[in-house]
């Protein structure tokens, strides 16, 4: 693949991102901001409890958090999910076996949901605010950065594998066998990692759970978002129709019939 191809596709795919950062910010408000008002309201409603005073003063307002500065993460987001996942394209295009374009940017979205979000998200879930302690919050942080950069490296590995084993057990078996293999490496590091259980006792069980319900909603809509944008601005990119062809079918259309 030549550099102007790579180019190319790296425009389109920060593009897409874009555009999935767009429908993703729709989601993020709808589903996540109400659940994150409700729990800045249970944390003011104890702080005020706990202390005798009022809510905390904001150095940005509310109004201003869950609009311009929800907007400006999510958009700015989707730009950099879009570059990254555009040159990760031009590396498997090919690669991971004779798929058209948009089938490999649906595959690649698709392993890149898994691989970066649902696999941390199930060992360390999304909290809303007032959850966990803010002494921890760079332990925290460390544990699932750790916990997306190995299990991107075993998906990695996981395609290398299947790719090898292809030839000798079937494109089948070979991608059975690299999925277990995957589930199992990371279900061990799953097993070694430390938990983290900061939620207090009290805290609304339903609420919590329709954060993170909302949170995996949000990534599930960008990637989805995303394979669907990008998958069609790479096949026209990629595989354009000739012109010619398009010409002859127009010229047939327009034919009288005798």
């Amino acid at each position: 693949m030549n550099s102007a191809t790579v180019r190319s596709l790296l425009v389109r795919g920060m593009l897409a991102g874009l555009g999935s950062g767009v429908v993703a910010l729709i989601v993020a408000y709808l589903l996540g901001e109400p659940r994150v008002d409700s729990a800045i309201a249970y944390e003011d409603g104890h702080a005020a409890h706990d202390h005798g005073d009022g809510p905390s003063v904001e150095v940005f307002s509310r109004t201003l958090q869950s609009t311009a500065g929800l907007a400006t993460g999510v958009l700015f987001y989707g730009l950099a999910l879009g570059g990254i996942a555009a040159l990760a394209y031009c590396f498997a295009l090919g690669r991971v076996g004779r798929f058209t374009p948009r089938a490999t940017a649906a595959l690649l979205s698709g392993a890149a949901l898994v691989a970066v979000y649902v696999v941390p998200f199930l060992k360390y879930p999304a909290n809303p605010p007032s959850v966990g302690d803010p002494d921890t919050i760079g332990q925290r942080t460390t544990l699932y950065f750790l916990m997306m950069v190995l299990s991107v490296l075993l998906a990695v590995a996981a395609v290398i594998a299947g790719r090898w084993l292809a030839p000798r057990l079937g494109n089948w078996y070979a991608t059975v066998v690299a999925v277990l293999g995957f589930a199992v490496l990371v279900g061990i590091a799953y097993a070694f990692l430390p938990a983290v259980n900061e939620v207090p006792a009290d805290f609304p069980a339903t609420l919590l759970w329709q954060f993170r319900l909302a949170a995996l909603a949000i990534q599930l809509t960008l990637w989805a978002s995303f394979g669907l944008l990008f998958g069609h601005l790479a096949e026209r990119l990629l595989n354009p129709k000739p012109a010619a062809a398009t010409r002859e079918t127009s010229q047939e259309a327009a034919a009288p019939v005798h």
